[in-house]
């Protein structure tokens, strides 16, 4: 599966610290594999459709959408869901 990210994401994916940024593009690559990914969560309510995945603290929102699998969203856990 292709894994794109969206200009949001892209955007927390700068601001991270090095050391998260490490842990973050190795669960970038391990969603190449979906749907065989380990960890991943579907999510409920307004974020139906979307999955996440944890390194820490940190959360990285995905969706899938056909052949590729969009990274929505890469923050604290405290921060992630909100709007």
């Amino acid at each position: 599966m292709e894994v794109r990210m969206t200009e949001d994401a892209q955007a927390d994916f700068r601001r991270l610290p090095l050391s998260i940024k490490t842990r973050v593009v190795e669960l970038l690559r391990r969603l190449a594999e979906w749907p065989n990914v380990s960890g991943a969560k579907p999510l409920r309510k307004k974020w139906k459709g979307y999955f996440r995945l944890c390194t820490g603290y940190w959360r990285v929102i995905v969706r899938p959408a056909g052949e590729i699998m969009w990274i929505v969203r890469i923050d604290n856990r405290r921060d992630v869901y909100g709007d």
